[in-house]
């Protein structure tokens, strides 16, 4: 037996079938552990409650076998490996990372997770009592899984499949590997993190402790896709400082921060934000503005695909604030840009073999794979660029964030079978 490719279809159902119902019963018992975090919030993690799933894993990475399981109590970072079969194995070693926390774009506490078993089209009553409705009109996603178990959740909450569908997917493949110990298989090091969702970047990911030379995240929607690309990304705000004096008596005299603020905003390309935007295509965003006459301050994005333009993005914002400067006094025109991550593609085009052995694995699983820029970040994008080359898989979760969140159990289930297809590449396939 060499890998997953070699079980026969009998084998692979058989499988198949027990994958299903461990993901079912871990994501149900993983969504009704609260783990959002919290923005602007300096603690680590941002709030404690993400501990009560990090402590939940780490002794079920123990109960399972796995080897070298850590909780880093300071940080919230649950670490685990799979030694590699046989222990001389030249397989390349891997990583999987995921991240235990929940948005806090929508209420995350009291998650009432519930089965709809093979959904047949159409409408979907989440709260009879509170008359809450899943529209098929709203969310035309829901007609990809007519026939299939959907996973949701009285529509008072969201679910967490963002990104526990990833958790159940790798404890459920990890504990497949440490059950049937005689499949080969190279190392495989597990890392879960905190605040992934307020932009936590896994940063206190500890790489020497996780020791795999490359890994994956497993993030995003619908299952298949896979992403290698992600935005440039810097934070910027612009703080204009104004003269107030009584509008009676303000000509020649006030300088309104307000105003000059619209200014600013004027200044942007309307066709380059992100209502206007999809793609590749980069964009500023105006996400905040708080402003009066004395003072007002703008706080903004920067997104794009192409390092160059984002730097050419970057640029223009202080050219903009060269302009009021010279109109309204240097002195009263500030901006900062704080540099949020990068763009993973240059780090990981230098391993092509990540991204063929992603590819070979969703296509043994009977998946077209389809590779989709993202317009965001990842974990992945900054542990790439501090020497991690890190991908990303969906984790197969849709409508995340909202009331309406749900998760196709085949897609977790399926999952696992990309990872054990995944590791037979990084046992038995030679780096191209």
């Amino acid at each position: 037996m060499t890998g997953y490719t070699e079980f026969s279809e009998q084998e692979k159902t058989s499988m198949y079938k027990s994958f299903y119902g461990q993901v079912r019963e871990r994501m149900i018992r993983y969504a009704k552990t609260d783990t959002q975090s919290q923005r602007n919030s300096s603690a680590v993690p941002t709030t404690k409650k993400q501990f009560d799933l990090a402590f939940m894993l780490r002794d079920e990475l123990v109960n399972i076998g796995v080897s070298e399981v850590f909780l880093d109590e300071e940080h919230c970072v649950v670490y685990g490996k799979i030694p590699p079969f046989p222990a001389e194995s030249t397989g390349r070693p891997f990583g999987l990372i995921a991240h235990m926390d929940t948005s806090p774009d929508a209420e995350g506490a009291g998650v009432k997770p519930w089965v709809l078993e093979n959904y047949s089209g159409g409408d979907i009553v989440l709260n009879k009592e509170k008359g809450i409705v899943m529209r098929a009109a709203d969310f035309p996603n829901l007609g990809n899984y007519i026939g299939q178990d959907l996973i949701l959740t009285d529509g008072t909450t969201l679910l967490g499949g963002d990104d526990k569908a990833a958790i159940s997917a790798i404890m459920t493949f990890a504990q497949y590997l440490c059950e049937n110990p005689e499949i080969p298989h190279p190392m495989i090091a597990i890392a879960f993190t905190p605040d992934e969702e307020v932009g936590g970047l896994a940063k206190d990911l500890d790489l020497k402790r996780f020791e795999a030379p490359v890994a994956y995240t497993l993030d995003g929607d619908h299952l298949g896709y896979y992403q290698d690309e992600t935005f440039n990304a810097s934070s910027a705000a612009v703080t204009i400082t104004g003269r107030s004096v009584h509008p009676g008596t303000a000509k020649g005299i006030m300088i309104n921060a307000a105003d000059i603020a619209a200014e600013f905003i004027e200044m942007l390309p309307k066709e380059e934000r992100p209502q206007t935007t999809e793609g590749r295509e980069g964009f500023y965003h105006v996400n905040a503005c708080n402003a009066s006459c004395e003072k007002a301050v703008i706080q903004l994005i920067i997104r794009d695909h192409d390092s160059a333009v984002f730097e050419r993005r970057c640029r223009f914002l202080e050219e903009c604030c060269e302009i009021l400067g010279e109109k309204y006094g240097k002195e009263r025109i500030k901006i900062e840009i704080v540099p949020t991550y990068r763009n993973m593609k240059e780090v990981v085009d230098q391993v092509p073999y990540m991204i063929d052995h992603l590819k070979n694995a969703i296509a043994a699983c009977g998946l077209e794979p389809v590779c989709e820029p993202f317009r965001g970040g990842t974990d992945g994008s900054a542990l790439s660029h501090r020497g991690l080359p890190c991908p990303n898989l969906s984790a197969g979760y849709e409508n995340a964030h909202g009331r309406f969140e749900y998760v196709p159990i085949r897609s977790m289930a399926k999952n696992v079978e990309i990872l054990l297809a995944l590791t037979e590449q990084f046992c038995f396939r030679q780096r191209s």
